[in-house]
C-alpha cells in the first residue's frame, strides 16, 4: 500500500477513535453530574434542590399543562410535585443518565391525575357515552402545525378526552393501564381516545383552512 495512503488511513482511524472516546467521556461526565446531583438531593441540600428546580421546572410545567387547562392549577400541581419529590427522594433508584428526569416526570403526571380526579365530575365526564361517534379513518394530521398550536388544541379537549389522550400518546400507557389509573372501564378509555383523535382532526382541519384563507 502506498505510504501516503496508509498514513491517511491511520489518521482517519485515529480521528474516528478519538471522536468515539470524546463522546463516551461526554456521556460519562453527564451521567456523573446527574449522580452527583442526586447525592446532594439525598442530603436535602438547599442549593441542590434549587438547581433541580431551575433545571427541570420548565419541562415539568409543560407536562402539567398537557393535563391542566388553568395556569393556577399548573402552578399548584408543579409545587405539589416538587414537594412530593423532596419527601420521596430516598425511594429514587439511579438507573443511568435520564432516570432522574423520568422519575420526576412520573411524579408530575401522577400529581396531575390526582388533581384532576379531585374534581367531582371527572369520572362522569370520562364515562359519558352519548356523544356522536367519529369515523375510524379520522386521524389528526399534525404535519406543519406549530407545537404551541398543537398544545392549545390538546388543552381545549374536554377533561376526560385530554387525560386519556395524554396518557396514551405521551406516557405510552395501554388502555388497561389507563383504566386502572382513572378508575374507568377499559373500553371507555379506548372510546375517549378515539373521540379525542376525532376532535383533534376536526380542529386541525379548521386551523389549516383558516391559515389557507389568510393567504387567499
Amino acid at each position: 500500500m502506498d505510504c501516503a495512503l496508509l498514513k491517511r488511513c491511520n489518521l482517519f482511524l485515529l480521528d474516528s477513535l478519538t471522536s468515539q472516546w470524546i463522546r463516551r467521556q461526554q456521556h460519562y461526565m453527564e451521567e456523573s453530574k446527574e449522580q452527583i446531583l442526586v447525592k446532594h438531593l439525598l442530603r436535602k441540600e438547599e442549593a441542590a434542590w434549587k438547581e433541580l428546580f431551575g433545571a427541570y421546572s420548565r419541562n415539568l410545567s409543560y407536562v402539567c399543562s398537557r393535563y391542566l387547562a388553568e395556569k393556577e392549577d399548573v402552578h399548584d400541581v408543579l409545587q405539589n410535585s416538587f414537594i412530593k419529590m423532596f419527601r420521596s427522594i430516598e425511594s429514587f433508584e439511579y438507573r443511568g443518565n435520564g432516570s432522574l428526569k423520568a422519575w420526576m416526570t412520573r411524579i408530575t403526571v401522577n400529581e396531575s391525575l390526582k388533581h384532576i380526579k379531585q374534581k367531582g365530575d371527572f369520572k362522569s365526564a370520562v364515562e359519558v357515552d352519548d356523544l356522536v361517534d367519529i369515523p375510524n379513518e379520522e386521524e389528526p394530521d399534525f404535519e406543519e402545525i406549530p407545537r404551541d398550536d398543537i398544545m392549545m388544541m390538546i388543552k381545549a379537549l374536554p377533561d376526560g378526552y385530554r387525560t386519556v389522550f395524554n396518557l396514551f400518546v405521551f406516557e405510552k400507557k395501554s388502555h388497561r393501564e389507563i383504566a386502572g389509573l382513572l378508575g374507568i372501564a377499559e373500553n371507555s378509555s379506548a372510546s375517549q381516545f378515539h373521540r379525542a383523535k376525532g376532535l383533534l382532526a376536526q380542529k386541525i382541519k379548521e386551523f389549516k383552512m383558516s391559515k389557507k384563507a389568510q393567504y387567499e
